[in-house]
């Protein structure tokens, strides 16, 4: 997919040369709770090696973004999620997660996961519930607090 209409007076796209990246390095660094000051060069790398959705208001400007990190056959992470203060409400994070994931699902990827502490009923109509068994998930968080 490259560009297709999302929500009324939006557009989607996945083509990476139109991510206005200063604008996604801003929400993410200074906006979000999760990657509260990341770097503008890890941001770029981020974006390099993964599939990016974003969703465009009809003057062009980037309102909101989504990044995918998949091996494209069997699993994906759906993260870095951020709806510009200006166009939320209107239902554009979960159309870009629900595009991404009938994108993954076509790929024949299998299992999905994302990450959210405060936006579940977003995601749960995609069909995202809690994991059937955490016990069985491990991690290294090596961030900085």
């Amino acid at each position: 997919m490259t560009a297709t209409p999302g929500p009324e007076g939006y557009e989607t796209s996945t083509d990476p040369a139109r991510i206005d990246v200063p604008q996604v390095h801003r929400w993410l660094s200074e906006q979000s709770y999760w990657a509260a000051g990341r770097s503008l060069a890890t941001v770029e790398s981020a974006i390099e090696g993964s599939r990016c959705y974003s969703a465009f208001s009809a003057d062009g400007a980037q309102a909101a973004f989504a990044r995918i990190v998949t091996d494209g056959a069997t699993f994906a992470w759906i993260c870095d999620v951020f709806v510009g203060g200006d166009h939320r409400g209107l239902g554009l994070g979960r159309h870009l997660v629900g595009t991404a994931v009938a994108d993954l699902t076509a790929m024949g990827v299998a299992r999905v996961v994302l990450a959210t502490r405060d936006a579940h009923e977003v995601y749960r109509p995609l069909g995202f519930g809690a994991l059937p068994d955490p016990s069985m998930w491990m991690l290294i968080d090596n961030r900085r607090t």
